[in-house]
């Protein structure tokens, strides 16, 4: 991997993580259309560079939800079903992120079914802004629907944000609980890869690394800003057909 390929990197991961697209289903993908080979540093560098989206939240956020100690206790609890289900199937998530077929179906299907939720959704009109006071049942039931999105191509946004939204959460308030939700599910991720994987990298793959760092942390700071605006006028519904023709592209590309 070189400087041009963990700049490209970088960039698609700062996009996609918090849009309901799938940021591990692009990196699958794209890693296969740059020709890059498969292997455990290019799955640890699509995880690892994660962290930057991470610090992108941070900077954004890491005040108040360090000030908020009841906003914290309700990002723990909706970890929680993710760190259990991680831990359980970690073997099997990574064969499944090596087969970048997997990522092509779960962004079709995942289109489709978020198509379908925004035709039945309605928002209501006293939908929950404040969430310091999101009950943990609620929260709980986030965290399982983001435990899904361990399967390559789900997204872990669209998962977060359309269980939010059927809990009665507002837009916007729900966009910013995936936000802070991320924090310690691609802590977790990022720390137990790099954990199992470090010891082999080079130099240059560190150097690669730090690249696709820095540059998701840019890039994914615009994309949050960018989506907080988006969704005060627009649903998702734009995101479910790109997923579909993104699926189709990149079935064609790669078959």
């Amino acid at each position: 991997m070189d400087f041009f390929h963990a700049l490209i990197l970088g960039i698609v991961e700062g996009i996609t993580e918090f849009l309901p697209i799938s940021s591990t289903g692009h990196l699958v993908i794209a890693g296969r259309l740059l020709g890059l080979q498969s292997g455990d540093f290019l799955r640890t560098f699509d995880i690892a560079i994660q962290l930057g989206a991470i610090l992108a939240v941070l900077t954004l956020y890491g005040m108040p939800l360090l000030r908020s100690r009841g906003l914290l206790m309700r990002v723990i609890v909706a970890f929680i079903p993710t760190g259990i289900v991680g831990l359980l199937f970690y073997p099997l998530v990574k064969r499944l992120v090596a087969d970048p077929m997997v990522s092509v179906w779960a962004l079709g299907i995942g289109g489709a079914l978020l198509i379908a939720f925004e035709r039945w959704y309605d928002e209501p009109a006293d939908a929950q802004e404040d969430l310091s006071t999101l009950s943990y049942r609620s929260a709980l039931l986030i965290g399982l629907a983001q435990s899904v999105a361990m399967i390559p191509g789900v997204s872990r946004a669209a998962a977060t944000i359309c269980a939010g939204l059927a809990a009665g959460l507002s837009r916007r308030a729900i966009i910013e609980f995936s936000f802070l939700l991320a924090l310690p599910t691609m802590a977790a991720a990022t720390g137990l890869e790099v954990v199992s994987s470090a010891s082999t990298f080079t130099r240059d793959q560190f150097g690669a690394l730090t690249i696709g760092f820095l540059v998701s942390w840019f890039v994914a700071v615009l994309a949050i800003r960018w989506l907080l605006t988006f969704v005060r006028s627009h649903d998702f519904t734009w995101f479910g057909v790109y997923r579909i023709i993104a699926a189709v592209v990149f079935w064609r590309l790669l078959s």
